[in-house]
């Protein structure tokens, strides 16, 4: 089994971890992607689900207790590659001033990108009419794994010593959507300014589109280098049945706004969140990622994972064979059109952890 088809299919079947006591722990809960673990293989970061029902039946196993400090990946119970954990993060262990630990402001995701949620609510979250499905912002914030709001000084503070302790390469940083007409890109241009001030760190923004395209460069100048505005589904009925409040937001407009991002931030360095399984076709993926890649976006194609305590938790996660069919015919439209996330500077595409497309395009 090669790379391309291992990456995929763990991220659809998930990973058994079979020893509960070894203290292997993943993310629970939260904004974006989640219930995963970072593991390596073959030198590749991945983020694999554990948590949810796919990951407690699926034929992908570890067992930490049987051989600790040389862990192999099984399938079947059969042994087929290493596998490693990454090592827990130095900064983890740090806290503000006024006692907040580090990690309840940002995380280490894959190996070496620094993420947060700068506004843990959103206005979407706690109405079924408006609700992402898919969405567990308020999760970690009711487990108290998080704080609502972290201030720009204490996104600087935690960035600076990411770097200097574990040699933090990039930073993202997305947000629940407030009820200001800017969608959250003010309080990210805040954030960013502080961040840059104190640390040289590459930066990624993620939110919806605001109101007025001025707000591209107003991140641009605080420095942000790359911007995520995320469709997650893209047949208009899908959306309407999956995220009804952002489906509210018609696509043309996000077109519109990628459009103006990529003549401020530049071709490849705005990315979008597509969510395969949750309902588009084949056809309506590659299609739209085609439209993208003409734009100059990066189509960051990601299994859709069910998070537990979601409406859409015993939604199945998609199967292999159709993931490997999407990144085939996308990692060739980006191949023909020479773009690649090793060229993005900061952000979720980059890291490329939660999904198997960056090895397509090669």
């Amino acid at each position: 089994m090669n790379k391309q088809q291992l990456i995929t299919e763990l991220q659809s079947f998930g990973l058994k971890i079979l020893d509960k006591e070894s203290g292997v722990a993943g993310r629970k809960g939260g904004a974006g992607p989640s219930d995963h673990k970072a593991v390596t293989i073959g030198g590749t970061t991945v983020m694999v689900p554990i948590y949810n029902n796919s990951a407690a039946v699926s034929p992908y196993t570890v067992n930490i207790q049987a051989s600790p400090g040389n862990t192999i990946l099984e399938f079947k119970g059969e042994s087929i590659s290493p596998i490693l954990f990454p090592p827990h993060p130095k900064f983890y262990s740090l806290s503000t001033a006024d006692g907040i630990p580090y990690w309840k402001i940002a995380l280490l995701h894959s190996q070496d990108v620094l993420a947060t949620t700068v506004l843990q609510t959103c206005m979407r979250y706690n109405n079924v009419a408006t609700a992402c499905q898919f969405c567990a912002i308020g999760q970690s914030l009711a487990a108290d794994r998080t704080i609502a709001r972290k201030t720009p000084d204490q996104l600087a503070e935690v960035a600076e010593a990411a770097v200097r302790l574990d040699g933090v390469k990039h930073m993202v940083m997305t947000t629940g959507t407030p009820n200001t007409s800017d969608r959250g890109a003010a309080y990210l241009t805040e954030c960013a300014g502080a961040i840059e001030a104190r640390v040289n760190l590459p930066i990624q923004a993620q939110c919806e589109p605001p109101d007025d395209f001025i707000w591209f460069e107003r991140m641009k100048g605080a420095g942000i280098d790359s911007l995520g505005m995320h469709l997650e589904a893209a047949d208009p009925e899908v959306r309407a049945r999956i995220m009804p409040g952002k489906a509210t937001i018609p696509l043309d407009y996000y077109f519109a706004a990628f459009s103006s991002a990529v003549q401020v931030f530049g071709r490849g360095q705005v990315s979008t969140y597509l969510l395969a399984g949750l309902g588009d076709s084949l056809d309506t993926l590659v299609a739209t990622c085609d439209r993208l890649i003409q734009l100059g976006v990066y189509p960051f194609v990601v299994p859709f994972v069910p998070i537990t305590g979601t409406p859409l938790a015993q939604h199945p996660a998609p199967r292999s064979e159709f993931m490997f069919a999407i990144y085939e015919r996308v990692g060739d439209m980006l191949k023909r059109s020479s773009m690649s996330s090793t060229d993005i500077k900061a952000g979720c595409a980059k890291c490329g952890a939660c999904s198997a497309l960056s090895q397509f395009e090669v």
